[in-house]
């Protein structure tokens, strides 16, 4: 049986013509017979595509020989082309949905104005210089809130946003005021929905950014569960979440009994996309009701 994979990648740079490059892509992964999500917009390329490792690793290939995709960062994971439902390549005014692409400067070298990158190993760096100046470092998640109720790093603030769009409200808000001068590490699954947080924290004031390179993904591949991360990753497909090691702590709860679980599942209600926990007792159950606030909202 062939080896197959999955590759998560991204890449800032301006396109002239996001709906040309949307038909290449589309007919390059109908070719190598991939399947996954890949957004184009006049600000780069973002997807996640499955297929045999041979045809992902051409479709890199391939894709890396657009001059602005040279130096795509790719992350690749086990699982295959069944791990997506079907191939879905669109055209978007953003990468990332935060409702701001006039917000979002990018050149040929990728997002201007962006916090510091820093590589997982010195993310570490980072927290013992800031501990030596009897400072703390703090860790923001760029992501919705319902992903970090199974993963996190430690101690880190999550904002309390359901939709990425939530974000610029959120920051808007004065909530954060107080981290404008402190050291804040943004994070995410794979490294583009922070690049673009940052940069939006940076014009919001806050003087002292940075961000994971590569998103929790490459700093999982580093150091596992022996570092400052905890628990699960949410991912996008039908594996729903995804482990560092056979010693992942399980710190999601579970909505119904509270009961420790590493399991997301959609609400039942087509109307509301609320992601929450739910152990394995209470996953069919909960797949033909709604979630708790659905619940509190038909009660009122």
């Amino acid at each position: 049986m062939a080896l197959s994979k999955i590759a998560l990648y991204y890449a800032f740079s301006p396109l002239s013509d996001p709906e040309a490059v949307r038909l290449w892509q589309r007919a390059l992964c109908e070719r190598l017979r991939l399947t996954g999500r890949i957004l184009v917009s006049p600000h780069g390329i973002n997807g996640t595509v499955g297929g045999r490792l041979e045809d992902v690793k051409a479709y890199v290939r391939e894709t890396r020989s657009y001059p602005g995709f040279r130096g795509m960062d790719v992350k690749y994971s086990d699982g295959s082309a069944e791990d997506f439902p079907r191939l879905s390549v669109k055209a978007r005014p953003e990468l990332v949905a935060f409702g701001a692409p006039e917000e979002l400067e990018v050149d040929e070298n990728g997002v201007v104005g962006g916090g510091t990158p820093l590589a997982p190993e010195a993310v570490h760096e980072l927290v013992e210089r800031r501990r030596a100046e009897g400072r703390d470092v703090v860790f923001f998640d760029g992501r919705n809130a319902s992903e970090a109720e199974i993963g996190r790093f430690t101690g880190a603030v999550v904002p309390d946003v359901a939709t990425t769009h939530d974000f610029i409200a959120e920051l808007d808000s004065g909530k954060y005021d107080h981290l404008k001068n402190e050291s804040v590490v943004t994070y995410c699954t794979g490294g583009v929905r922070c690049e673009v947080l940052s940069a939006l924290m940076v014009k919001r004031g806050f003087t002292d950014v940075y961000q994971i390179e590569g998103g929790i993904v490459r700093y999982g591949e580093t150091f596992g569960d022996k570092g400052l991360w905890e628990g699960s990753l949410y991912v996008f497909d039908r594996r729903m979440s995804v482990t560092f090691s056979e010693d992942a702590a399980v710190i999601g709860r579970c909505e119904d009994c509270g009961e420790p679980t590493s399991t997301l599942r959609n609400c039942a209600d087509p109307g509301c996309r609320t992601l929450k926990p739910y152990c394995e007792a209470h996953t069919d159950r909960t797949e033909a009701g709604p979630c708790a606030g659905c619940r509190e909202r038909a009660a009122a």
